[in-house]
């Protein structure tokens, strides 16, 4: 059974706790205090990497050590801008200072929401004194390489594709009824028993990737795409195109968030961190002393 909080998307704030003249000191003493921890084997983590000459990212939090091996390949401008970020490469103004500062992103930031048995989730610029980098990048996903284009949205028996994770009749109408609407060009209710034959027909072959064009997704058939499972590192999102520095940490396979999330890596050595981690549930919209703290992503290789 899924967890009814199923989806991995950005999360606002409109006032940051951590927006305040102090932090970069709370910072510097909070990295300078922070244990050395680290669980994970950095030679086994070299051995359970796919490619050798995929970057190497080590994340060093409150818990332990995480070894993440980038996917340059699978989705290449979005891990350029991971790295940068955690490198410090990117430029952020801040207008009360009236200064430009090029900060290492996720130094000092929290894994503001844990969702037991699905994911960990850091990175979210409500959460950071300089807020998100600019541009938001587009998604660099192959539907049809996760064989998107060949599921259904209905089953043969008419039972809703369990990809989609829809829970009810209100889901199923916001989800699939009203893109596929739009798409028909039906904008009042008057209009739908005129195109009640259109609707019927174009649902009955109505594919996942086709929905999710309907919602805006535009997928690449130049990269090649692996589903989201277990220890996969991907980017939440709060539509589509909208990637910034937000990311989770799938603690389970989770295949009905594929074709929304951009995989920019995976967990090669941590994943007992991960877990540990994932162990408590953390609500994004209250800061939780108890949350788990990324003290440095660093590059390895």
């Amino acid at each position: 059974m899924r967890a009814r909080d199923s989806s991995v998307n950005t999360v606002r704030r409109s006032s940051p706790a951590y927006r305040t003249g102090g932090f970069w000191l709370a910072l510097a003493l909070l990295l300078t205090l922070a244990p050395r921890l680290s669980y994970a084997d950095l030679t086994t983590a070299r051995q359970a990497m796919e490619d050798q000459a995929n970057p190497l990212m080590l994340m060093t939090t409150s818990q332990g050590s995480i070894y993440v091996e980038l996917l340059a390949n699978e989705a290449p401008d979005n891990v350029a801008r991971f790295i940068e970020l955690a490198e410090g490469q990117v430029e952020f103004f801040d207008e009360v200072a009236n200064a430009t500062f090029t900060p290492r992103y996720y130094d000092g930031m929290r894994f503001h929401r844990v969702l037991p048995d699905f994911v960990i989730q850091g990175g979210s610029p409500s959460y950071h004194p300089l807020g998100a980098p600019e541009p938001m990048l587009a998604d660099e996903i192959n539907a049809i390489a996760l064989g998107l284009d060949r599921l259904p949205v209905l089953n043969e028996d008419g039972s809703i594709n369990p990809m989609l994770n829809v829970g009810n009749q209100e889901e199923f109408a916001q989800r699939v009824l009203e893109p596929l609407y739009r798409e028909l060009g039906v904008e009042i209710v008057s209009e739908l028993d005129s195109a009640e034959d259109d609707i019927v027909t174009n649902l009955r072959g109505l594919t996942v990737m086709r929905l999710y064009e309907y919602e805006g997704y535009a997928y690449r058939s130049d990269l090649q795409t692996r589903g989201i499972s277990r220890g996969t590192v991907a980017l939440a999102n709060d539509g589509p195109n909208r990637n910034g520095p937000e990311f989770f940490i799938a603690l389970r396979n989770a295949d009905w968030l594929n074709g929304r999330h951009t995989v920019i890596g995976r967990v090669v050595e941590g994943m007992d961190i991960a877990d540990r981690i994932g162990g408590m549930a953390i609500d994004p919209t209250a800061f939780n002393p108890q949350s788990s703290v990324i003290y440095s992503i660093r590059r390895l290789n």
